[in-house]
């Protein structure tokens, strides 16, 4: 099988280019997998603000009203000095600074619309639950003065203690949450950049060597028959991209069984070998095109970082906008991720929840039917122009 062998020296000498995209695909998916939590609890914990508390006052409303925010402040003493309380918000001393102003007590039992003045750091989330407390102790406190008349500031502060100390009990439970999932589709999703610019690389060398004007028209004086010769570098191609279909899925395999496989995993597999005949296509297509080794590089950087990076594989689809994924629809690697995404979302695998991953497997399939069409179109006119 003498093209056969040409073919496997063909890509022996191209292997350590396509060995670059390799070990970078394998290092990115190791450092996932050594940073990938096997489980998470699920918890919650307010962050307490640092504040200014500054009253020109003192009554028990007052009081009470210091004592409530104190579950969300850690209160800071700063001179009321205009130039440190700057200088503290500037250097996050505190990110907020309260002030109480004189006659506010009064005003507010009288029921009338008064504000404490307050101070922030733009921006800051523990504010939040300080506007928070802020917002329900003052508007508490208002329905009490507008509706019992002749309430006291003990009174109000007794029964705004008593209510505010009602919580809502959550049960936080620490569930193991497992990321084998996760990780199995950032893998496959991730095997899409590694695929492409292998295939590529390999089969485009191939393509490049048997297209030289002279050397075909030597290969058809050859002994050996058109059809035999076809044959011979159709199983070259399809040997060289099984090869680095079951490299790459050998090494997420056995990392997966590191982390434990997930019931999803078939369909990973089915996903990643139909996208895999899609590449090859392609490949095929631009090898077809190629003409001189040097632009093989160029061409497999755009075509594989392009869809890669609009279609999900860098960046997640849910953070990129509709018009970008608009775009990406029209590549299969689009429909690879979203099958992946999906596949990862199924948690009662029957054919029912199949049907929406097979309409993305079947338009991976068409553009693999689609690029093999058009590229035995373009060989076809390349042979007759080589004769």
């Amino acid at each position: 099988m003498p093209v056969f062998k040409l073919c496997m020296k063909i890509i022996k000498k191209n292997l350590p280019s396509m060995m670059i995209y390799v070990v970078v695909f394998l290092g990115i998916s190791i450092i996932f997998a050594t940073n990938a939590s096997k489980s998470q609890a699920t918890s919650f914990s307010s962050q307490k603000a640092s504040v200014a508390f500054i009253s020109e006052e003192n009554s028990t409303l007052i009081d009470g009203f210091k004592q409530e925010l104190s579950k969300n402040a850690v209160y800071v003493n700063i001179p009321d000095e205009t130039e440190k309380l700057q200088d503290a918000l500037y250097f996050r001393n505190v990110t907020c600074i309260i002030r109480i102003p004189k006659g506010f007590t009064q005003a507010f039992m009288r029921g009338e619309d008064v504000q404490i003045q307050k101070t922030v750091v733009p921006n800051s989330v523990s504010n939040a639950y300080i506007d928070i407390s802020i917002n329900q102790y003052l508007n508490d406190a208002r329905l009490y003065v507008r509706n019992i008349k002749g309430i006291t500031q003990e009174e109000l502060v007794e029964h705004l203690k008593t209510d505010l100390t009602v919580n809502t009990p959550v049960d936080l439970k620490n569930t193991q949450v497992s990321n084998d999932t996760d990780f199995t589709m950032n893998y496959f999703n991730y095997l899409a950049y590694a695929l492409f610019s292998v295939l590529i690389l390999g089969i485009s060398a191939i393509m490049l060597v048997f297209n030289n004007k002279d050397l075909s028209r030597r290969n058809f004086c050859s002994p050996v028959s058109a059809g035999c010769m076809n044959l011979q570098f159709i199983l070259a191609n399809f040997a060289f991209t099984i090869s680095c279909w079951a490299t790459m899925v050998g090494v997420g395999t056995l990392m997966g069984i590191r982390n434990g496989l997930s019931r999803n995993f078939v369909y990973f597999l089915l996903n990643s070998i139909v996208f895999t005949l899609c590449v090859s296509s392609i490949s095929f297509l631009i090898g077809n095109l190629m003409k001189n080794r040097n632009a093989i590089s160029a061409v497999c950087n755009v075509v594989t970082l392009g869809p890669c990076f609009i279609s999900g594989v860098f960046v997640p689809q849910e953070l990129l906008g509709d018009n970008v994924l608009k775009i990406a629809s029209f590549t299969p690697t689009y429909w690879y991720v979203k099958a992946n995404i999906q596949i990862a979302s199924l948690t009662n695998l029957n054919i029912s929840n199949f049907r929406q991953i097979a309409y993305c497997l079947l338009i991976e399939f068409g553009f693999s039917l689609a690029f093999f069409a058009v590229s035995l179109a373009v060989g076809k006119k390349k042979r007759m122009s080589n004769t």
